[in-house]
């Protein structure tokens, strides 16, 4: 980066590790949502799905999401990229296809350089042209740390939407991206992550999760979401109780990023891994081989991480097919949907 500004140095977590831990929104949340609600809205928070969708016709619904974050990295251009890639994603997780988007930007503009600002908009901006949608507005204001994401919105047809409930026992699970953002996050914070790794988080948390809009066609997904903040364990688990199911996940089929078990085995993870175990840990059964690391991959948050997949058994090598043909190499079979109650095992 040729600018004399780190931007993580203002931000006090990076990227979706910014959430609020899921034990602590679920008691926020607990009495969220009015009484009655219009029969048009055919996603809201009840199974804390990825978007709003609100139905205009029988053919067209729209789909509403807003995501934003503070820096996961110091490049700004990649910072920008990286928080538009992750905003757009919940319309591909629908099954959804973006239509424009709306920028969120808070900056200490006192603080940060004028082209700094300037480059993380320019990274968005890059990321919607590859979408092939523009930023038709926003809003700005003068903040502490430097926040920035977008308002996505998408059209779906409403008999191709899906949803991150309805998966059945016997479905597949297959996960689109590797794992270990937020580990790679840390490392690059203590100055342990090379250019080979920086370039492999790049190119993972900026790659469009576009498989979504052509899986959403296909009536043998079941469900569909993305993993992010809550990493693998947590969005998984939002399925199992969305679906009234339990899920078996295969820790030696899991995707990873290279060296991200090193990384964890020594002590390179982030605090909001933790924080998601005590969160939603009591609904998890590891295996004998899942040790303290396996345990901080597992839980890791990931920002812009890959789509997650329940399908029919049969369906698998045509989800697959469609993951390859659009560049992601790396989604594989991860484990499955079984009966029981809503609960996650990793053997």
């Amino acid at each position: 980066m040729d600018m004399q500004v780190r931007l993580t140095q203002f931000s006090h977590g990076g990227g979706c590790g910014c959430k609020i831990a899921p034990g602590v929104l679920e008691q926020i949340l607990a009495k969220s949502g009015p009484a009655i609600l219009p029969k048009e809205l055919l996603v809201g928070i009840e199974t804390s799905d990825d978007a709003a969708v609100y139905r205009i016709n029988d053919r067209q619904a729209i789909v509403a999401t807003t995501d934003f974050f503070m820096p996961i990295v110091d490049d700004p251009f990649d910072f920008g990229a990286i928080a538009a890639t992750n905003a757009i994603s919940d319309v591909y997780a629908m099954g959804g296809q973006p239509l424009f988007a709306l920028a969120l930007v808070g900056m200490p503009v006192n603080q940060l350089p004028l082209e700094v600002i300037r480059k993380i908009l320019e990274g968005g901006e890059s990321v919607c042209q590859r979408a092939g949608i523009p930023i038709a507005g926003g809003h700005t204001i003068d903040s502490v740390e430097p926040i920035y994401g977008l308002v996505a919105i998408g059209l779906v047809d409403p008999k191709n939407l899906k949803r991150n409930a309805g998966a059945k026992p016997g479905d597949k699970l297959i996960l689109g991206k590797p794992l270990g953002v937020g580990i790679y996050s840390a490392a690059l914070k203590k100055g342990k992550l090379d250019q080979a790794g920086y370039r492999a988080m790049i190119d993972a948390t900026t790659k469009l999760n576009t498989p979504g809009t052509r899986l959403g066609t296909m009536d043998e997904v079941h469900a569909l979401t993305d993993v992010t903040g809550f990493g693998l364990l947590g969005h998984l688990l939002e399925i199992a109780k969305g679906s009234q199911a339990a899920a078996r996940v295969d820790w030696n089929a899991l995707p990873l990023l290279p060296g991200v078990l090193d990384f964890a085995r020594e002590g390179t993870v982030t605090g909001a891994s933790g924080r998601n175990w005590t969160g939603y840990g009591v609904k998890m059964k590891l295996g004998t081989k899942i040790g303290e690391a396996e345990k901080a991959v597992l839980t890791d948050p990931q920002t812009s991480g890959g789509l997650l997949v329940a399908c029919a058994p049969g369906a698998c090598n045509a989800v697959l097919d469609i993951f390859r043909t659009e560049g992601f190499e790396h989604a594989a079979v991860i484990g499955e949907v079984a009966e029981g109650s809503p609960a996650v095992a990793v053997e």
